[in-house]
């Protein structure tokens, strides 16, 4: 979430007539994240999130996102629900940018993340991955392995060559050694602590699916054990991976395959963070009103995921 499109009044004043949600009353920027523009609407009839895809969003994905979404919601997982306009349609265009208007969850999204964080993810984990299993529409995961070789090459002229050549092993080694034949389907892939709110103490909801795809369940674990399982000074909390890795079985059991590859998918989800941060690092504009992520954190995940040699390194 960001903002790198400005909404003028009379813009914004058409797009809300395509709607029946009532006349805006405010209209306010949110300069968190780094992949769209996102605004909270305040009308006279609630709140509303307001998303206007930018470039790295290939606007032939928003019909999944936005299927995803309303799929989603209409099996029981708490997350934005996209608004339909007069004629039906969720997406439209604003400002010359393909957006959309979501449902606006209430909750706060930890800044601090504890063991009693971790038990909700991993609950909440499972039952996207269930409610998920019959969405009919598909999306390749873009940032696979695939996809952390041109990342690599973009980012190459701007890190030193000891850097330059442990990323290049890294892909080297994933290219050669990626699982195959995993449980697969429907994944957040973007399930970080600010893609989660927490109301009173209990999880109200999970949002950013712009990222969601059709990948390994097991990777999106992964995912989660990198974002919610790290302290401040990237050191691995074994007691939190447990805590999510229990509540996630208790919905979902994980294989033994799933199992003896969380290393390796743990592994390799830290490159590919470590890949789109450091992009976004060298490629942000200056003058975008976002907040850069720094990738030096995922490249310590990184080399700890390389060094575990059992999963009772990972609380199990």
């Amino acid at each position: 979430m960001a903002v790198y499109t400005e909404v003028g009044d009379a813009e914004l004043e058409s797009f809300l007539a395509e709607y029946n949600i009532g006349t805006a009353q405010s209209f306010k920027g949110i300069a968190e994240g780094v992949e769209n523009t996102n605004y909270v609407l305040t009308t006279d009839k609630g709140q509303y999130m307001v998303t206007l895809y930018e470039k790295r969003v290939d606007p032939k994905d928003l019909p999944f996102f936005l299927g995803l979404m309303d799929h989603l919601a209409g099996r029981g997982i708490n997350c934005p629900r996209p608004i339909h306009g007069r004629d039906g349609n969720a997406l439209r265009s604003l400002a010359g940018k393909p957006a959309a208007i979501t449902s606006f969850l209430q909750g706060m999204w930890p800044r601090r993340t504890t063991v009693q964080h971790c038990g909700p993810i991993g609950e909440a984990l499972a039952g996207l991955h269930l409610a998920g299993r019959d969405f009919a529409l598909k999306r390749t995961n873009a940032l696979s392995v695939a996809g952390w070789r041109p990342l690599y090459e973009g980012c190459r002229a701007h890190i030193d060559k000891t850097l330059d050549a442990e990323l290049g092993a890294e892909i080297d080694f994933f290219e050669k050694n990626w699982p195959r034949g995993l449980p697969a389907g429907v994944i957040h892939a973007d399930l970080f602590n600010d893609n989660v709110f927490f109301l009173n103490d209990r999880l109200s909801g999970l949002i950013d699916f712009y990222f969601a795809c059709n990948d390994f369940l097991a990777y999106d674990v992964a995912i989660c054990l990198n974002a919610w399982c790290f302290e401040s000074d990237n050191a691995f909390n074994a007691t939190k991976a447990r805590a999510l890795l229990q509540a996630y079985e208790k919905v979902r059991p994980l294989t033994d395959e799933e199992r003896a590859a969380l290393p390796i998918l743990a592994r390799g989800s830290a490159l590919r963070f470590m890949l789109t941060r450091l992009y976004d690092w060298v490629n942000t504009p200056k003058d975008a009103l976002v907040k850069r992520k720094d990738p030096q954190e995922y490249l310590a995940k990184l080399r700890f995921h390389r060094g575990v040699r059992s999963l009772a390194d990972y609380g199990l």
